[in-house]
């Protein structure tokens, strides 16, 4: 049964769709693996195999229908499920039980997919590194010692080590991408509007996004599948078919144009993960595509995502701060206080930076295809450590500019994908960022698969030993 669990995602959903495997084997398969794995790794924090293997029995009682019939998965802590306890990494909500899913986990069930719990998130999603007071820490499972990212971690880790088939994540400076990259998994942030978001109290708000996360890109392709596609309470939501994501992705790359951003805006990379990205450039190239050293101009980005993730966090926390403002960690209360001090022209000046780099980035992707660069500027740090303060001997002035390699595209709106791409001389995990233009989504996945496909086996993912 173990086998069941180190299958891809699409694989798995053939012999689920074709009954050589029943939907209660292979959720007990996963169940197995997550009771022996997880307790070390704590990416499961809410856990309810019983009510998952009824649900596979459902499924094993009806025709199978849905993209996703049968796989195990496990929801993000940020995302509403009905009569599942979810609490958003925080102690106020320690014992919340919503009353509806959200959209996601709705069309996630839908498809077929089956719950086996909730995996592990910063306080409210705050900061790329997955611990918080109601649930303690989440490990690394390449280094036990090390954090798994965040903050979409707790999936990463279920996922990298076979406890799930696919999971869920949301990213808004690169909590899809980051704990990817540290988790040897994929991560892929779609463009704003892909995957429509309700309940949402930011119903314009494009910073943030939710996405798959999946052990290969076609994984992360037949999730997407899954969850785009229009729905009337998300006025961002795409108006295009998504089935083109569940499609076998074969695509020629020849005569590509790719970007290599070597530099960043001056933003320091760690000497280990540019070396690990730059050693995959080749591949690119074997492939047929023409890379370049070059980047975007994203002046002004820093100032635009500070400034809207300040305003963000002051009014979806501020009220509720002044309450329990003992039950915050510092950062929350960082952001909200920033976010209390902007001023109308502040935020009319973020917008109008923003305009301009959406501008600047529109005219880049009419000379190049794709932009690839670290999806990091680090590799995993300690567990023990909140967040990076320095990289390469540089000072960081705050608690998330560790990763600017992140939030800087998150600013342009452009879809992004994280992938493997190798190690440090420590074995630790680095992914490789693949940025597409303006709702490239399936032009930037097809890039991602040629890439995986066509890497060195040094460079592939191997699932960690039970």
């Amino acid at each position: 049964m173990s086998d069941l669990c180190r299958l891809t995602a699409r694989q798995q959903a053939n012999l689920l769709r074709t009954r050589q495997v029943s939907a209660v084997e292979m959720v007990s398969a996963h169940i197995h693996r997550a009771a022996r794995l997880n307790p070390a790794l704590n990416a499961i924090v809410t856990f309810h195999p019983e009510a998952a293997i009824e649900a596979a029995r459902r499924a094993d009682a009806s025709p199978p229908t849905g993209l996703l019939h049968g796989l195990p998965v496990a929801h993000k802590d940020l995302q509403d499920t009905a009569g599942v306890r979810t609490t958003y990494g925080s102690r106020i909500f320690a014992n919340h039980v919503p009353g509806q899913d959200s959209l996601l986990v709705e069309r996630m069930r839908r498809a077929g997919a089956i719950s086996l719990g909730k995996t592990n998130t910063p306080e409210f999603g705050a900061g790329s590194q997955t611990f918080n007071e109601v649930f303690g820490a989440t490990l690394n499972p390449y280094d036990r010692a090390r954090t798994c990212g965040g903050s979409s971690g707790g999936g990463a880790v279920a996922l990298a080590t076979g406890m799930i088939s696919l999971a869920d994540g949301s990213d808004f400076g690169g909590s899809l991408r980051n704990p990817a990259s540290f988790c040897n998994v994929v991560g892929f942030r779609p463009s704003p509007g892909r995957v429509p978001h309700y309940p949402a109290l930011s119903g314009w708000f494009t910073l943030s996004v939710e996405g798959p996360m999946a052990r290969s890109v076609e994984d992360a392709a037949l999730m997407l599948a899954a969850i785009a596609g229009p729905d009337p309470r998300s006025p961002l939501s795409i108006h295009e078919d998504p089935s083109v994501f569940a499609a076998p992705f074969e695509a020629e790359m020849r005569g590509k144009r790719i970007a290599w951003a070597s530099e960043l805006d001056g933003v320091p990379f760690d000497h280990d993960v540019r070396a690990a990205v730059d050693a995959a450039r080749p591949v690119f190239e074997a492939l047929g595509c023409q890379t370049e050293d070059a980047q975007p101009d994203l002046d002004g980005a820093e100032e635009v995502f500070l400034a809207y993730r300040a305003w963000h966090y002051d009014f979806t926390h501020s009220a509720q701060a002044a309450r329990h403002r003992d039950l915050y960690k510092e950062t929350i209360l960082w952001e909200v206080e920033r976010g209390q001090r902007l001023t109308g022209p502040e935020l009319g000046r973020a917008e109008l930076k923003r305009t301009e780099i959406f501008h600047r980035m529109r005219r880049f992707f009419e000379r190049y295809d794709f932009l690839v660069l670290p999806t990091v500027q680090v590799p995993p740090f300690p567990v023990t450590q909140p967040y990076v303060n320095r990289i390469n001997g540089v000072e960081l002035p705050n608690y998330i500019a560790w990763m600017k390699s992140c939030y800087y595209i998150s600013v342009t709106g452009c879809p992004a994908l994280s992938v493997p791409c190798g190690r440090t001389p420590e074995g630790l995990p680095v992914g490789l960022q693949i940025v597409g233009p303006y709702f490239g989504d399936l032009e930037t996945l097809r890039l991602g698969h040629a890439f995986e496909t066509a890497r060195p086996a040094a460079a592939l993912p191997v699932l960690p030993p039970d």
